[in-house]
């Protein structure tokens, strides 16, 4: 945490992450232009957001690209805001709402968190049902092949479709699949709208990748959520879901019990 606040003391660092607040996914190339700072000094500002965890970086071909990633801020609203006066930490909570409220590019989410675990556990979270229950309150009917249908299981709601299926599965290293249809049944599961589940449906069909990389004692599990049309009402939709949803697997690995539970949320299983 301490990381995170030198990191966050800095205006130059302050400035990347707004300029990524504003448009995600940007490269080092990208985020040089209007800075009076030269190319080696942004690297460097950048390496300390890196380390810091308030910033996360895929490859895409030969580029490599940056993006804001809310979980560090998050960990410092759970410690500090419900323990002090909100009105000292005003400052803080707003930053919080600005990277949660739009904490991905136009076409994607992108989300890393550092776990104390193994990728051999990390992996049964993701794929076991007696650990999905848990921590998501969804179970999948799959063999996790490349290729094989996945069936997503809700309150004994069975969602499944053709196009539903695992798309990578290199076992503690890489995982993806097709999100699910948005059914009649979908709707009826989570009390929803039916034009709004079916504005959804005719939406292009997004995926979730979860790339999982040992780091020391940890893990370091980023989640890439991709393939939304320009205004995607479910790309709005995602993003706290999403956060809410890692921060209890991470709290479940590392405690042995997940993050209370509310309401069941739209959002982590429609997202």
């Amino acid at each position: 945490m301490d990381e995170v606040f030198k990191a966050l003391a800095d205006g130059s660092r302050r400035r990347l992450l707004d300029s990524l607040n504003t448009r995600d996914g940007q490269s080092l190339r990208e985020l040089c232009v209007g800075l009076a700072m030269t190319r080696q000094s942004v690297s460097k500002h950048l390496a300390v957001l890196e380390a810091a965890n308030l910033v996360t970086t895929l490859r895409r071909g030969r580029e490599k690209l940056h993006y804001l990633n809310a979980e560090p801020v998050n960990a410092i609203a759970d410690r500090w805001i419900h323990r002090y006066d909100q009105r000292r930490v005003q400052a803080l909570a707003d930053l919080k709402r600005a990277l949660e409220q739009e904490p991905m590019g136009e076409r994607e989410f992108v989300y890393t968190s550092y776990i104390s675990t193994t990728p051999e556990r990390l992996w049964q979270a993701l794929t076991d049902p007696a650990f999905t229950s848990r921590y998501w309150g969804v179970t999948f009917d799959t063999d996790w092949r490349v290729g094989s249908e996945m069936v997503w299981v809700h309150n004994g709601v069975r969602i499944s479709g053709p196009e539903q299926v695992v798309l990578e599965a290199e076992p503690y290293r890489r995982l993806s699949y097709a999100w699910h249809d948005f059914s009649p049944e979908f709707a009826e599961a989570y009390e929803m709208d039916p034009a709004e589940v079916a504005k959804l449906a005719d939406e292009p069909r997004s995926r979730v990748s979860f790339e999982i990389e040992p780091r020391g004692r940890a893990v370091r599990l980023t989640v890439v959520h991709q393939g939304f049309a320009p205004d995607s009402s479910l790309l709005d939709s995602i993003g706290e879901g999403w956060s809410e949803l890692l921060s209890s697997l991470k709290t479940l690995l590392e405690t042995g019990e997940p993050l209370p539970q509310g309401e069941p949320e739209p959002a982590p299983t429609a997202g």
